[in-house]
C-alpha cells in the first residue's frame, strides 16, 4: 500500500478546501492509503507519518509570491530530516491557492520544489495537458494552481480547479503505487 500525506497550510479555508479534492484524488487510487495534516497540527506523531510516507504532497496559499509563512515554518522545522535525509527519494509533489488569476503562483511551487530537491526527493508534475480542456483552466506544470476568488471557501476555488485537484491527486497516487512497485517494496 503507498502512503501519501498532504500536508497543508490554510488561513481562508481554501488551501483546505482544494487539499480535501486532492486527497478525493488520491483515494481513488487502488493500493493508495492517503490522509491531510495541517501545518499547525504537526507533532512528533505526524513528524513520524511523513516519514514513514511514499509521498508527500505539499499545499500553501499563495502570499505575497511564495509560501505562507506558517508553511515556511514547516519547511524549516523538517532541517532534522534533511540532515539525515530522511525523505530521499519519496514522491513529492505541490499546490497552490492564489486570489489572482496569476498572482505569482508559480513562484510559490518553484519555492516547493525547490525544497522537495533539497530533501532529496523526486517531483511529480501536473501531467495534464490540452486534450483536458475542462481541467487546469491556469496551465500549470510544475504543480496544481487554483485561483479563490473574494468569496468564502464554498465558493471558490471554482468547480474546475476542485475537478483538476482531483485529477492531479489521481496522477500522484498512481505515481506513488508505481514508485513503490518498483522499489520491491509492498511497505
Amino acid at each position: 500500500m503507498a502512503r501519501v500525506v498532504v500536508v497543508y497550510f490554510s488561513s481562508m479555508g481554501h488551501t483546505e478546501a482544494v487539499a480535501e479534492s486532492v486527497l478525493r484524488g488520491l483515494r481513488r487510487v487502488d493500493g493508495v492509503e492517503a490522509e491531510a495534516i495541517r501545518v499547525q497540527d504537526i507533532d512528533e506523531a505526524a513528524w513520524s507519518r511523513l516519514d514513514d510516507a511514499d509521498a508527500i504532497v505539499f499545499g500553501s496559499p499563495t502570499y505575497m509570491g511564495s509560501v505562507a509563512a506558517e508553511f515556511k515554518a514547516f519547511m524549516d522545522k523538517s532541517g532534522t530530516r534533511w540532515y539525515e535525509r530522511a525523505w530521499m527519494d519519496k514522491l513529492a509533489a505541490g499546490f497552490t491557492v492564489g486570489g489572482g488569476l496569476s498572482g505569482d503562483k508559480q513562484s510559490t511551487l518553484i519555492v516547493m520544489q525547490t525544497y522537495a530537491s533539497q530533501h532529496g526527493m523526486i517531483w511529480v508534475s501536473m501531467g495534464i495537458g490540452v486534450r483536458e480542456p475542462e481541467l487546469d483552466r491556469l496551465s500549470s506544470s510544475i504543480g496544481l494552481m487554483c485561483q479563490a476568488g473574494n468569496a468564502p471557501a464554498d465558493e471558490t476555488p471554482p468547480r474546475e480547479d476542485h475537478a483538476t485537484a482531483e485529477a492531479f491527486g489521481g496522477r500522484v497516487g498512481a505515481a506513488a503505487v508505481r514508485w513503490l512497485r518498483g522499489s520491491g517494496s509492498d511497505s
